[in-house]
C-alpha cells in the first residue's frame, strides 16, 4: 500500500532532526510519495534540499503562490521561471487566486495565474491551483485557458457539488485534505456526488490538520486519517483509497 501526499510544505521544517522524524513517520504510515508546492523564491532552495535528500520520495513543483503576488511579481516570476530549466519539476504550483486576504491585488493575481498556466502548457506539466474565496474568478481564468493541455489539481477543494463537477469537466482532480474530517465542513456531502476516481489525497501540511489533530501542526503522516474518512464515505477499504488516489497522482504528475 502506497499513499501519495500531492500537496505538502514539508520543507518548512528546517530543523534537520525534526524533518527526519517527519519523514520516518510518513514511511511508517505508507506515505511514500510527497509532492512539494513552491510558494515564492525563497522556498525553491528549501524544496531542492529536501528533494536531494529524498529523491525517491520527494518531488518538486515551481510557482508563485497568489498571496505572494505583489507589485514586483513580474520580476519574481522571471526568477522562478529561470529556476525551472536546471531542475526536475512535476507541476506548476501552487498558483491561482486568493481573495481572502487582499482583494486589491486581483488584477495582478489574474495576470500571474495566466502567465504560469502558459508555462505549464509549454512544458507539458499540470498546474496545482490555490483557490480561496475566488471560485468564480478562478473558473473565469480556466475557461479562457481551456484546451487539451490544461489539467491538474484543485488543491484543498472545499467547493460545492456544481463547482466540483465544473473543475472535473475542466480536466482537474480534486485535492482532498483534512477539511474532509471537520464535522461542519460539509465536504463529505459533496463527495457523495463525486467519484473516488476524481480525487487525490493531500495534507497541505503544516496547515489544516485532520481530526483528531485539528488545531495542531499538520504533517504528511496524517494522510491516513483523510484516507480512512474517504474509505468510510465510499464504502471501500483504505487500501483501495490508496491505490486509486496514488494512480491518479501518477496520471497527473507522470511519476
Amino acid at each position: 500500500m502506497i499513499f501519495t501526499d500531492t500537496h505538502t510544505h514539508l520543507y518548512y521544517e528546517q530543523d534537520a532532526e525534526k524533518r527526519v522524524q517527519l519523514l520516518e513517520r510518513c514511511f511508517e504510515n505508507s506515505v511514500n510519495r510527497l509532492f512539494l508546492p513552491n510558494v515564492d523564491i525563497n522556498s525553491i532552495a528549501m524544496i531542492d534540499d529536501l528533494v536531494s535528500n529524498y529523491p525517491e520520495n520527494c518531488f518538486a513543483m515551481a510557482g508563485l503562490h497568489p498571496c505572494d503576488v505583489r507589485d514586483d511579481y513580474e520580476i519574481v516570476l522571471r526568477e522562478i521561471y529561470d529556476s525551472i530549466a536546471p531542475r526536475k519539476i512535476y507541476a506548476i504550483g501552487e498558483i491561482g487566486i486568493d481573495l481572502y486576504w487582499d482583494k486589491s491585488t486581483l488584477a495582478i493575481q489574474q495576470d500571474a495565474f495566466h502567465k504560469q498556466i502558459s508555462w505549464a502548457k509549454a512544458l507539458g506539466l499540470p498546474i496545482v491551483i490555490h483557490c480561496r474565496e475566488a471560485f468564480d474568478e478562478v473558473f473565469e481564468v480556466l475557461e479562457s485557458e481551456r484546451d487539451e493541455k490544461l489539467r491538474g489539481i484543485f488543491h484543498c477543494f472545499t467547493g460545492n457539488v456544481a463547482q466540483a463537477k465544473k473543475a472535473i469537466d475542466l480536466n482537474f482532480y480534486l485535492g482532498i485534505g483534512g477539511v474532509l474530517t471537520y464535522k461542519k465542513a460539509g465536504l463529505d456531502l459533496v463527495l457523495n456526488e463525486i467519484a473516488l476516481a476524481d480525487l487525490v489525497l493531500e495534507t497541505d501540511s503544516p496547515y489544516l490538520a485532520p481530526v483528531p489533530f485539528r488545531g495542531k501542526p499538520n504533517e504528511s503522516s496524517y494522510l491516513i486519517y483523510i484516507a480512512q474518512k474517504l474509505a468510510d464515505i465510499y464504502g471501500v477499504s483504505v487500501e483501495e483509497v490508496a491505490t486509486v488516489t496514488t494512480e491518479n497522482s501518477k496520471r497527473i504528475f507522470g511519476i
